[in-house]
């Protein structure tokens, strides 16, 4: 019995080291500041999603951190810490969503505020808003509006010009378009082979089917936002 005790010790002591040995390869200082941001995320409580967002704003969040959070919730679940998991394997998803979310291209942070935007009741009131949302972020297609920004008189030649990098920033109808349907079809492929995988009876098949059912629910309306786009009108 206290043979296998300490042979289980053992196999502890070296899951740890090796768990700790996926960070040698990074400097130690910023092993310090990043093991202290998980910290500061950890003891947070209530206020942790402002902190994330702080974070993020500071440019504080990466690979780096994402590892130190994995591996904490790695030896949770060797330890079968179960509050711990559950709390570590939220706070992972959560950082890793704001890095995605800095990441994503302005056409698809637009898309994503869009969907978010929606009160989980009624589309008609949702999409008034996203339509008057696409309106303003959009520029006008028309030509005049295309080479002279609001405010310029063509006939005295003053007013506001846009500046190369704000013209350079701007996101156009057709560009959110484009990626918003690139998006679809790939979305529309990866749900057919989950399709085929959840008709089976198994307990893990229902679960899938459940998901799948909330992911339709968002492709519908991530479809609804793109025929928007489609034939917005100014």
């Amino acid at each position: 019995m206290q043979r296998e005790e300490e042979e289980e010790e053992e196999r502890k002591i070296e899951e740890y080291r090796e768990i700790g040995l996926r960070l040698k390869e990074f400097p130690e200082e910023d092993l310090r500041k990043a093991r202290k941001l998980v910290s500061s995320f950890i003891t947070a409580a209530e206020e942790v999603e402002e902190r994330i967002e702080e974070a993020a704003e500071k440019g504080e969040l990466d690979e780096l951190v994402l590892m130190i959070i994995w591996n904490r919730l790695d030896l949770a679940r060797r330890d079968d810490e179960k509050d711990a998991i559950r709390s570590l394997d939220l706070l992972y998803r959560r950082v890793e969503t704001e890095i995605l979310k800095r990441q994503a291209s302005p056409a698809m942070k637009l898309l994503n505020d869009l969907l978010n935007m929606h009160d989980g009741f009624g589309d008609d009131a949702w999409l008034k808003d996203c339509r008057k949302r696409m309106a303003e972020t959009f520029p006008r297609e028309d030509p005049f509006s295309i080479l002279m920004p609001p405010g310029f008189d063509i006939d005295m030649h003053q007013g506001p010009l846009r500046s190369l990098v704000e013209t350079d920033n701007t996101l156009l109808r057709v560009d959110f378009v484009r990626e918003v349907d690139a998006l679809l079809h790939e979305v529309r492929l990866i749900e057919e082979d989950e399709e085929e995988a959840g008709k089976k009876g198994d307990p893990e098949a229902i679960a899938r089917k459940l998901k799948q059912q909330e992911k339709k629910r968002t492709i519908r309306q991530v479809e609804a936002l793109l025929d928007l786009a489609l034939n917005l009108k100014w």
